[in-house]
């Protein structure tokens, strides 16, 4: 029987998904248990695969994230997807290679910020969910810049984003691939609306759905996967509704919900691809 270490983060149900993958596994004939990554304890070599889910408090302390998973001699997604994916400076190299992307400038530490017209977005460029990201007015320049300085002041790069105006209306949409195959859609309703204090666990899940996928937006989140990344376990492409057709919001290839809970069966697909990759 094969052991399967699924890397998560410290806390208690950090993931609802968590027992519907490991019942799923379970199904197909895998020992399958929950590993916190940073635990020195764990003994991740007795493992035939170290699949990563729910590491999501690594943002603050990537290098140390980055070197662990460097260390897993069996990963998935593998390390340089980890890399890659785990500092969002890859939205601009996506949009140098043509890909839609929404607008994005970085303000590296020690740089000044320059703010676009209109509502706007401050974030991370390496973060998780809606953590330590806030949307603006144009008329709230000084608190932006506060923003700006205290992310530099943990060392942390900023990203700023004009505010895509359709996800008050019309949320984002994510669509999770397995196996590099669509498996469904979810609709995400606006998060930076509401005080940050307020996006707890209830808030972020009431404000999923699950929704379609139209024609045009699958095809670019799969013109998005393809060639390098076209063979992963899992990916999830967020969009969001431009003007002019769809744009990525992120690409997430590393620790994304993949909203098991709705839609059960795609845990099954998920521990089916495991199987083939450990054949």
């Amino acid at each position: 029987m094969s052991r399967l270490a699924i890397a998560t983060c410290r806390g208690d149900n950090v993931d609802i998904d968590s027992p519907v993958l490991l019942e799923a596994l379970t199904r197909a004939g895998f020992d399958a248990q929950l590993c916190v990554w940073d635990d020195q304890s764990v003994d991740w070599e007795s493992f035939d695969l170290t699949i990563i889910r729910s590491t999501w408090d690594y943002a603050p302390r990537r290098d140390e994230f980055l070197a662990w998973a460097q260390a897993r001699s069996r990963l998935l997604n593998p390390f340089a997807v980890v890399e890659y994916s785990t500092d969002k400076h890859y939205l601009a190299d996506l949009a140098a290679q043509g890909a839609p992307v929404v607008p994005s400038t970085f303000v590296e530490v020690g740089q000044l910020p320059k703010f676009p017209n209109g509502d706007f977005v401050v974030k991370p460029a390496v973060g998780a969910g809606s953590i330590d990201a806030d949307r603006y007015r144009a008329d709230e320049i000084d608190r932006a810049t506060a923003h700006v300085a205290d992310l530099h002041a943990r060392g942390r790069c900023a990203l700023i984003q004009p505010y895509v105006a359709s996800v008050d209306t019309d949320g984002e949409l994510a669509l999770v691939f397995i196996d590099g195959q669509f498996s469904h859609a979810m609709r995400k309703g606006a998060m930076l609306n509401t005080p940050a204090d307020d996006r707890d666990p209830l808030f972020r899940r009431e404000q999923m759905s699950r929704t379609d996928a139209s024609p045009d937006a699958l095809a670019v989140a799969t013109s998005l996967l393809s060639g390098r990344f076209a063979d992963l376990l899992y990916a999830r492409v967020d969009l969001v509704r431009g003007p002019e057709g769809w744009l990525l919001m992120e690409l997430e290839l590393v620790e994304p919900s993949l909203f098991l809970t709705f839609e059960p069966a795609a845990a099954d697909t998920l521990a089916a691809a495991i199987t083939r990759r450990l054949a």
